[in-house]
């Protein structure tokens, strides 16, 4: 009989929170949780070292002589030589240290790594590839990801806001970037022009409460709880995934660093 009550998990270190404060997380104890847990966790990512990638990769090696098989991660930045190793010796890597990075530095690093090195001669991907930290919408439709983390759903609930998705041809298209519509009783927008739902055009307005309306949501709930927020977010993040083609598909730009999509 099959376990309806099964957890199944991505397991970050949480090495950049950790990093962040100032606070070092010992591997020892990190090996020893999955182990304990192991059960329930799907994937776990090695235990990185930020800005120090001869540990993380030691790291790696530790936690592998230990039983494990951890994700290996290469981080914005870190000398190329790393990517090639993890490349070719793994099936499944991450990128990382791109939460501080804006986008337009970070596509050019991301159309060179993918180009260059992870994908072959037809854009299609040579292994999968995990992003750590992606918050941008805009980047998480531009490359053949596997999976992807991002706290953006909440935080852009949390704001104030909702995503919603724009239109093509009477059709929602969710390979556009996506509307940020603030819908808050409580945000200062309130006042501004075009800024606050309450202050768009008639039809402008329409358009979203039929999206809202479609999703099983009205403006009331989410202008006052951010949890009608976070799960209209997460029903768009969902529809995302759906829209996407079948992974692995294939990436193909007109060249490095140029944000419009072929």
């Amino acid at each position: 009989m099959s376990n309806l009550n099964k957890i199944s998990l991505f397991l970050d270190s949480g090495a950049f929170s950790a990093w962040s404060k100032g606070i070092e997380i010992n591997i020892n104890d990190y090996i020893h949780f999955i182990k304990e847990h192991e059960q329930y966790i799907d994937v776990y990512a090695n235990l990185d070292s930020i800005g120090n990638p001869e540990k993380t990769l030691q790291n790696q090696k530790v936690m592998e002589e230990a039983g494990l098989s951890p994700l290996p991660c290469f981080h914005y930045g870190e000398d190329i030589k790393y990517l090639k190793y993890y490349l070719r010796y793994y099936q499944y890597i991450a990128l990382g240290g791109m939460v501080p990075i804006s986008n337009t530095p970070l596509v050019k690093w991301l159309d060179n790594l993918f180009i260059s090195h992870i994908c072959n001669q037809d854009g299609s991907p040579k292994v999968k590839v995990h992003g750590f930290g992606l918050t941008s919408v805009q980047l998480m439709i531009r490359y053949p990801w596997y999976s992807v983390d991002s706290t953006s759903w909440v935080l852009t609930g949390r704001f104030g806001a909702v995503y919603v998705p724009k239109m093509k041809n009477g059709n929602y298209d969710y390979l556009q970037i996506p509307y940020k519509v603030i819908v808050s009783d409580k945000s200062p927008s309130q006042k501004q022009e075009g800024k606050h739902i309450n202050t768009f055009s008639g039809g402008e307005k329409r358009k979203v409460l039929e999206y809202f309306e479609e999703k099983g949501y009205c403006l009331e709930g989410l202008s006052s709880e951010y949890k009608k927020r976070d799960e209209l977010n997460i029903i768009y993040f969902l529809d995302l995934e759906k829209a996407l083609p079948e992974w692995p598909w294939a990436f193909k730009v007109k060249k490095a660093g140029n944000l419009g999509l072929v």
